[in-house]
């Protein structure tokens, strides 16, 4: 089995979740996302698929093939299962989470990372509801819509927040929204598309659109 780099994993990283949006992914699009200049972009995409992980054109674009996708959920795999590791076990906030595995996913020993999921009872989910691939690759994909898709006086559980920058954690925190809570939406507001909230017989509160456009939830 080949290892990979710190550097080129961060690359793979950084394509399957580009690749996932826009399907082909630009020189660009990698360079804004990882901070770097096109050219060391070029020089990497270069090297991936001298590993045979990407099928990559000049000018055209890349994304990752079979093999790399593979490397790529793995990756993620050992992500998601640190960050459930420092939240359940060490008590890490979920807004510090995923800086701490940033680090960690890069140890790539199969057996400890086969060990650590077995130590935590095969969680499906991250800290942040994103879905762990199992040791396969294959994710659960759950059923989940938008706060703002909901209907009112609908109860529903959180299920995922799409940003997890450590700002939109630290408010949803703030107004006591995890994964888990049941929530309602009870009033939408056409000036600002605001929403008022409702957790169980807590007082109703206020929350923005751009806020509201990070929640997720599942029926309950």
């Amino acid at each position: 089995m080949l290892n990979y780099s710190t550097s080129e994993e961060n690359y793979i990283k950084a394509i399957f979740h580009l690749q996932k949006q826009d399907g082909t992914v630009t020189t660009n699009e990698l360079a804004n996302e990882l901070k770097t200049k096109p050219a060391s972009v070029t020089d990497m995409m270069k090297k991936l698929k001298a590993k045979k992980l990407l099928n990559y054109q000049p000018y055209k674009g890349f994304r990752l093939n079979n093999d790399g996708t593979r490397v790529a959920l793995g990756i993620i795999r050992r992500h998601r299962l640190w960050e459930y590791f420092l939240a359940e076990k060490l008590k890490f906030s979920w807004d510090e989470v995923h800086e701490v595995a940033e680090d960690l996913e890069h140890v790539s020993n199969k057996k400890l990372i086969d060990k650590l999921d077995e130590f935590l009872g095969f969680p499906r989910t991250d800290p942040h509801g994103d879905p762990i691939p199992d040791a396969n690759g294959k994710i659960e994909i759950s059923r989940k819509i938008c706060i703002t898709e909901l209907p009112l006086h609908t109860v529903a559980i959180v299920s995922s927040v799409s940003d997890q920058s450590s700002e939109i954690l630290e408010l949803l925190e703030h107004k006591k929204i995890t994964i888990g809570t049941k929530l309602e939406v009870k009033k939408k507001f056409d000036f600002d598309k605001s929403m008022e909230i409702r957790i169980g017989r807590h007082p109703v509160f206020t929350i923005s659109d751009r806020l509201a456009q990070n929640i997720f939830v599942q029926s309950n």
